[in-house]
């Protein structure tokens, strides 16, 4: 079985070393490059790369990763398509093997994009982008997707073992996304995935009217369940910034009944109760959350509802109606997920002198000053400003 890793590259030096000790395990590598001014060329070359260098006049995601296909000589039987800002665990071709059966055309394996302080995916989605070599073409000028070519059932199997770790460079100018984006929707205005990146887009620009009006759009004909509650997610995120806490209110409900078996829309929703002081509502909206124990396999898990945020907010919940045994055993588990905060160390010390009760009153106020001030605006902000939502990798 002959297994081959393809990729686009333009200035990826400071990626290269790590992302090839991952890709090794592969027969072979090939790399299509599309006009890097640093050393990445000469680099991949130096550890036995196939390059071939390519400039376009007018850059397309997808014809440039159809030309990199096309680099993979015919007789490869599995291709592996990467990013190099991505690291395969150990041992993923051994599973590949293991798994992949004559009439497989595609595997399906998880993604991680966010991580805790122990290096372990709290943001994630599953992606499919090992495929055999014939039958599969990549459409989409942005926002790339690897499409089926044949007139039959497309055979997809799953793996939990085979996992990619993203590490993008944050610095990476995206400015040209949003032209792409622009055009294609002006091409095929009713192309829900197009408008669905578009409306977010704009929103990472913090055009707030542009970002909820094109995404009301893709909410009115959208088709697949977990891409519209998402749009909705990000209406609210918009209304949130633009301090109008009812809309917000009303699009994450929206997204909760459309995806009433994911964690995003009612950790969102205790997130604004909690700063709208409705704490009885907030803790019920984090029972909710936390009762739901599988992640999607078909869609993004977002860190907020994975990280040890469910438990901050319930232990300040409970804080606030009086309830400090609860709120402790709280604190602790959001401390047990991420024990480096130092807000929430500082809250649980505070938490335990409570139940003292002499200095009830006073810490109080004083934790309402250092628990999470505005805390719903602090990650929403950081939402909009996130850079490794990659628009590529969905």
């Amino acid at each position: 079985m002959k297994v081959v890793v393809y990729a686009i590259c333009k200035n990826e030096e400071a990626h290269i070393k790590r992302w090839y000790e991952s890709m090794k395990e592969a027969d072979e590598i090939y790399v299509l490059d599309t006009g890097s001014s640093d050393n990445s060329v000469n680099l991949l070359k130096s550890l036995g790369v196939n390059v071939k260098e390519k400039k376009y006049e007018v850059f397309n995601f997808d014809v440039a990763r159809n030309d990199a296909l096309e680099m993979v000589p015919e007789n490869v039987n599995i291709c592996v398509s990467t990013d190099l800002d991505e690291v395969f665990t150990k041992g993923w071709r051994r599973e590949l093997e293991r798994i992949w059966k004559s009439d497989t055309d595609r595997v399906k394996y998880n993604l991680n994009f966010s991580f805790n302080s122990e290096n372990e995916g709290v943001m994630s989605y599953y992606i499919s982008k090992i495929h055999t070599r014939k039958n599969y073409k990549w459409v989409n000028s942005i926002h790339e997707v690897l499409v089926f070519t044949l007139d039959r059932t497309e055979n997809v199997i799953e793996s939990d073992k085979i996992n990619i770790n993203h590490y993008p460079d944050r610095e990476k100018n995206r400015d040209f996304y949003l032209d792409l984006l622009i055009k294609e929707v002006e091409n095929n205005p009713s192309d829900e995935r197009n408008l669905h990146y578009l409306g977010r887009e704009y929103m990472y620009k913090r055009e707030f009217n542009k970002s909820i009006d094109t995404l009301i759009k893709h909410y009115n004909i959208a088709t697949w369940n977990e891409e519209k509650a998402s749009s909705c997610r990000y209406i609210s995120y918009c209304y949130v910034n633009m301090k109008r806490p009812l809309e917000a209110e009303m699009w994450i409900k929206k997204s909760i009944e459309i995806m009433p078996e994911v964690r995003e829309g009612y950790v969102l929703l205790g997130m604004l109760y909690y700063e709208e002081k409705r704490y009885l509502e907030s803790i019920e909206e984090m029972l909710k959350a936390s009762s739901i124990k599988d992640k999607s396999t078909t869609y993004i898990n977002e860190e907020y509802a994975w990280n040890e945020n469910i438990y901050d907010v319930l232990s300040l919940d409970y804080f606030y109606i009086n309830d400090i045994d609860k709120a402790i055993e709280n604190v602790k588990k959001a401390m047990e997920i991420n024990p480096e905060n130092e807000r929430i160390k500082n809250n649980y010390e505070i938490m335990k002198s409570a139940k003292n009760g002499w200095i009830w009153h006073f810490l109080r106020k004083f934790l309402r000053k250092i628990s999470r001030k505005v805390r719903i605006k602090k990650d929403f902000s950081r939402f909009l400003s996130n850079k490794y939502i990659r628009g590529d990798k969905t």
